[in-house]
C-alpha cells in the first residue's frame, strides 16, 4: 500500500499557522498522505495525533509508514471527518482536549492521479468519485438518474456552472441512448455543450466534474458539521486551520470563522450591547493565505489552496456587562492590518 501519493500544499505556512507545542495533542481530519500530519509531530516533541481519512487505501499506507516514524504518537482510524462530533462524547479526544485541528478539504493529488476512482476528467476512467468507497451513491447514479431540475441544480450551486441548464438537458438527452458509465463521456460532452467561454475560465469539464464530486460525497454539509465539531474540540488557545480549493468551500469557513469572532451581533445603531454574544475565536489569518511562486513552480496544483486559521479564546460563552456596544474588525471602516500573515 505504500504506492499511495499526495503532495501536501501550503506546508510552511500550515504549520506556521498550527504553531505546534511540545506535549500537545492535534487531529488531522484529512490524513491523506499524511504531510501535514508529520509536519506537526515532527516540529513538536512528544506531541499526539490522530489521523483521520475515509479513504481506506490512503489511511492503510499512511498508518504503516507514520507508524514506523512516530510510534505510539501516531493514531490512524477509518473516519469521515463530517462524523467528526463523534468524538466530542469520547474521553480520550473529547470537547475542550485538542490543541489543533486541520482539515484540508478537497480531492487529492493521488485521486486526481489514479484514473480508476473517476474524480479526472484528463484521464478515462468509471464514473465514481466516492472518497469513501461504503458510500453507495456514484457520479455516475447521479447523472443516470437525477431529473434534469436536480441536475441543473447541482452544477448551478455546487460548479457554479452558468450554462447548469443547458448541460442538464444534454446529458438527460443524451442518456437515453446510452447511460454514462465513464469519465470521458461525461468529459466530452461537457466540453461540447458549453466549452471554455473566456481564456481564464477553467475548462467545462473542471466545473462539471467539481459539482458532482461534491453531489456524491455531500462535501459542503460534511465541513459544515465539521467545523462546529471542531470549535466544540478545541481546548481554550486551540487551533483550527482549514485548507480549501473553492470558494464555495472557503466562503463557508470565512463565514464561520467571522461568526465566531463577532462579538456583537446587535444593529449598528444601539448604543449598548443587547444580544450578549461574546467572541468565541480569534483570527490568526486576516486574509486568506495562498501558496508562494516557489511553491507554484514546484506543485501547480497548489494555485487554488486557500488557508483560513483561527484560535478558540474562551470554553463557553460569557455575558458581557452593560456598555457601549463593541466595534468588531469585521464592522470598524478601518482597514485590517497586514503586516503579518499570522497573528501569535
Amino acid at each position: 500500500m505504500s504506492d499511495f501519493h499526495h503532495i501536501s500544499v501550503l506546508p510552511k505556512e500550515t504549520l506556521e499557522a498550527m504553531a505546534p507545542k511540545a506535549g500537545g495533542r492535534y487531529i488531522d481530519c484529512t490524513l491523506g498522505g499524511g504531510g501535514h500530519s508529520a509536519l506537526i509531530l515532527e516540529a513538536a516533541p512528544d506531541c499526539i495525533l490522530l489521523g483521520l481519512d475515509c479513504d481506506e487505501k490512503a489511511l492503510e499506507a499512511t498508518e504503516e509508514r507514520l507508524t514506523a516514524r512516530f510510534g505510539k504518537r501516531f493514531t490512524a482510524r477509518r473516519f469521515n471527518f463530517r462524523e467528526l462530533g463523534a468524538l466530542l462524547g469520547e474521553a480520550e479526544w473529547g470537547p475542550g482536549s485538542v490543541d489543533g485541528i486541520l482539515m484540508d478539504i478537497g480531492v487529492s493529488s493521488h485521486h486526481l492521479d489514479e484514473a480508476e476512482r473517476g474524480f479526472s476528467f484528463r484521464q478515462d476512467g468509471p464514473l465514481d468519485m466516492r472518497m469513501d468507497r461504503r458510500l453507495r451513491r456514484t457520479a455516475a447514479n447521479i447523472i443516470n438518474t437525477e431529473s434534469q431540475d436536480e441536475l441543473e441544480r447541482i452544477f448551478r450551486d455546487y460548479g457554479e456552472e452558468r450554462e447548469a441548464r443547458r448541460l442538464a438537458h444534454a446529458i438527460v438527452m443524451q442518456r437515453v441512448e446510452k447511460p454514462f458509465s465513464r469519465t470521458r463521456e461525461l468529459a466530452e460532452l461537457a466540453d461540447s455543450v458549453v466549452g471554455r467561454g473566456r481564456r481564464t475560465s477553467p475548462p467545462a469539464p473542471t466545473r462539471c466534474f467539481q459539482a458532482l464530486r461534491i453531489a456524491v460525497n455531500g462535501e459542503l454539509d460534511a465541513l459544515r458539521a465539521a467545523l462546529e465539531a471542531a470549535h466544540e474540540l478545541l481546548a481554550d488557545g486551540g487551533r483550527l486551520c482549514v485548507i480549501s480549493f473553492h470558494s464555495l468551500e472557503d466562503r463557508i469557513v470565512k463565514e464561520f470563522f467571522r461568526d465566531k469572532a463577532s462579538a456583537c451581533t446587535c444593529p449598528p445603531q444601539f448604543p449598548v450591547c443587547c444580544c450578549g454574544k461574546i467572541a468565541e475565536m480569534e483570527l490568526i489569518t486576516r486574509k486568506v493565505v495562498e501558496a508562494s511562486d516557489d511553491e507554484l513552480q514546484e506543485n501547480s496544483r497548489s494555485g487554488c489552496a486557500k488557508l483560513r486559521a483561527a484560535k478558540r479564546l474562551r470554553s463557553s460563552r460569557g455575558t458581557p456587562g452593560p456598555g457601549p456596544r463593541p466595534k468588531t474588525e469585521f464592522e470598524s471602516d478601518a482597514p485590517a492590518k497586514t503586516s503579518r500573515r499570522f497573528k501569535k
